[in-house]
């Protein structure tokens, strides 16, 4: 068993659409733009395919555009990372790992999320498997060669696997994702994320050697202590870093957003960055653009961060399979 890096040969990005019956309600034309740009920069380089319980949205919205498939499906959120199911390598073939999903800590309604995968899979080739545990995708990163970066506040919260202990939890881990080693953080929180500091907020690798990672630099901000704290961490670490200082204050109806560019999206031969409108999207863009050797693709990610997640949490990677897989589903 393997876990695959994120810059490897994609199959095609799996998004769910925002609807009326979602927290997006009272801005839901905002966000469906903001949608309908994401998803023209990625068909531009591999198929998404797009999941909603209102085929009228795909169609109103979608259909024009090639590289774009749609599936209907019930949802409570967008969240996909989360959600998605998450591909491993298993020998010459992938898997696709359907972990449980209790929405962050039962913070919010997740039935019909839980059950994407089962449905989703009744669509599409490969092998699915149940895994009895609690897991998010935006808590785990991966470099592709056996190491997993995460966060304690995350992982090891009561609110997901209160009766599994931290070296249980990493034993499980190793096992599941062919893991040689997991590097646990345990500094690192950004305002306005509400998933108990979620890693794809925070710090990603860009190759197997190297951590990108979110850096505040004004020492008044709340966020500078934390992330400060986080990067003397990695700095112990045996990793190239490189630096993402996120974008001033972002407010929406008197809160504070969890503004952070650490939540891009690989995809086959580019890079798509959120952006805020701010002075830091060209240091970031341009910091991007030298350590990565693909396409940068920016984003307006500020809608998208209204609901508390960004452009890496709206999505979710389904790695090449070959053609002759077929489906079937493991108890």
């Amino acid at each position: 068993m393997r876990a695959f890096a994120e810059w490897e040969e994609q199959e095609a990005i799996l998004l769910a659409l925002p609807h009326e019956n979602t927290d997006w309600k009272p801005y839901l034309s905002e966000i469906m733009n903001a949608y309908v740009d994401l998803v023209s920069k990625i068909s531009q380089f591999q198929k998404v395919i797009l999941i909603s319980p209102n085929l009228q949205d795909f169609e109103q919205n979608f259909s024009k555009f090639r590289n774009v498939e749609f599936i209907q499906i019930p949802t409570n959120d967008t969240w996909i990372r989360d959600y998605g199911a998450i591909d491993v390598e298993n020998g010459n073939e992938i898997l696709s790992l359907d972990f449980t999903f209790n929405a962050w800590g039962n913070k919010f309604e997740s039935n019909l999320d839980n059950m994407v995968n089962k449905e989703l899979f009744k669509h599409l080739n490969g092998q699915l498997k149940s895994v009895d545990m609690i897991l998010e995708g935006g808590s785990v990163e991966f470099n592709g060669a056996g190491t997993l970066l995460t966060t304690k506040k995350c992982l090891l919260n009561d609110n997901r696997n209160a009766n599994l202990s931290q070296n249980e939890i990493e034993s499980r881990l190793k096992e599941i994702f062919g893991l040689n080693k997991i590097i646990w953080l345990e500094n690192g929180e950004i305002l306005g994320d509400d998933t108990d500091s979620h890693i794809d907020t925070l710090a990603r690798f860009i190759d197997e050697n190297t951590i990108a990672y979110s850096i505040c630099e004004d020492a008044q901000d709340p966020n500078f202590a934390p992330l400060k704290a986080m990067e003397e961490e990695l700095k112990k670490l045996k990793f190239n870093l490189i630096s993402l200082p996120i974008p001033s204050k972002i407010m929406f109806e008197n809160r504070r957003l969890g503004a952070t560019y650490a939540n891009f999206i690989f995809i086959n031969d580019a890079l798509i960055v959120p952006i805020y409108n701010d002075k830091n999207d060209k240091i970031v863009l341009e910091k991007l653009r030298a350590a990565v050797n693909r396409e940068i693709i920016p984003v307006d990610a500020r809608v998208f961060i209204r609901q508390n997640g960004s452009l890496h949490c709206s999505s979710q990677n389904r790695f090449k399979r070959k053609s002759d897989e077929s489906w079937h589903y493991i108890a």
